[in-house]
């Protein structure tokens, strides 16, 4: 006699991701047609046909634990082909944010970071530890003028940029950690370690991403954005430990290497930001698509770059009224991007490598 499965549907879910994008998600009647056009489905990982079903039944657990919703890229491919309009690639997306805020630590950072209503509670924490920095080295004095390093300095920032650093992670262990379980849980028994380093070029490379054929320009935009964010992050990191050791002093010369390492990777990322825009506003169905979600991690990223530029034009132009407010802005900006990144899209990365090296040897 065939064993009897049990569905539990939980509606809570499904309302959930039609709220955070995959509002169509009942179109869909399973006539495979996403699986078919996408290149980058295979047989064993054939995605999303089965995910578009297991969301439809409410099937939380099992969905979000489906390596499946990291190995689609977000082509657009299946939605471009749908005939019910149902648009399976924004459900896919839709499951991945309901999967970063199912694995975040803690859960009410990822709720948080995840809704429009919390973005003023998100930037005021990192504004009231920079202004408390500032205040507890005021020494009352009104009548001079305050150069940025008395009010903020050095040694000051790189403990607390370091401890966040050191939170997130953290933060991003015990996320993974989550996560690997439910893989395993699911099925996806590969080893993971082995798998890494192969994904990781993969990723880098944005090998899968070159094979979709809708939204090409995107292949461009992600490209450009993901180099910049990390020449930006490698140089933080260099001149931050150089810096802590004694060995660099900030600012650095205009003509310092890991100064024009860092305008090129700013350059890089307002480039690549720029193209996905414009992509979105020539399609009036991809601006209505694009989710808070979506749009969080990529404007303050923007604005990490530009007010960064800013900043050092401004204090090239010894504008220190402008300069001054400017960088405090920057620094705000910078805490956020790092603070949140294990709970906003710059969550894919470390997931979508996870889930590509624990099914690689599946064929995933």
């Amino acid at each position: 006699m065939a064993e009897t499965l049990l569905i539990q549907p939980d509606s809570k879910f499904i309302e959930g991701v039609m709220a955070s994008g995959g509002g169509d998600l009942k179109k869909c009647f399973q006539c495979a047609t996403c699986s078919s056009v996408c290149s980058l489905s295979k047989d064993g990982f054939a995605f999303p046909r089965q995910q578009m079903i297991k969301a439809q039944w409410g099937l939380k657990e099992n969905v979000l634990s489906d390596p499946g919703i990291w190995l689609c890229h977000d082509c657009g491919d299946c939605t471009e082909n749908c005939p019910r309009k149902a648009k399976p690639s924004e459900v896919m997306g839709a499951l991945r944010k309901e999967a970063v805020k199912r694995y975040a630590f803690p859960r009410f950072a990822g709720t948080m970071v995840s809704s429009p209503r919390y973005l003023p509670i998100l930037m005021l924490i990192p504004f009231l530890i920079f202004a408390g920095i500032a205040l507890t080295q005021f020494d009352g004095d009104l009548t001079r003028p305050y150069v940025f390093a008395e009010l903020f300095p050095q040694n000051v920032l790189e403990a607390l940029f370091f401890s966040v650093a050191g939170f997130v992670v953290l933060s991003f262990a015990i996320g993974v950690a989550r996560f690997v379980k439910a893989l395993r849980a699911s099925g996806a028994d590969g080893k993971i370690l082995p798998g890494l380093v192969p994904s990781l070029v993969e990723i880098v490379t944005h090998k899968r991403f070159s094979n979709c054929t809708v939204n090409r320009a995107r292949y461009w935009g992600h490209m450009f954005a993901f180099f910049g964010f990390g020449g930006l992050a490698f140089m933080g990191t260099v001149v931050g430990i150089g810096s802590l050791l004694g060995l660099m002093h900030t600012p650095l010369p205009l003509l310092s290497g890991w100064k024009l390492l860092a305008n090129f990777s700013a350059g890089l990322i307002l480039l690549g930001i720029t193209i996905l825009l414009v992509e979105r506003a020539r399609s009036a169905e991809t601006r209505a698509e694009t989710t808070y979600f979506d749009s969080f991690f990529l404007f303050v990223l923007a604005g990490v770059a530009a007010t960064g530029i800013l900043s050092e034009l401004l204090r090239l132009a010894q504008s220190a009224e402008l300069m001054y407010p400017v960088y405090f802005v920057h620094l705000i900006l910078i805490f956020s991007l790092f603070l949140y990144a294990p709970y906003s899209k710059f969550a894919h990365f470390v997931y979508r490598t996870v889930a590509m090296a624990a099914t690689r040897e599946q064929g995933g």
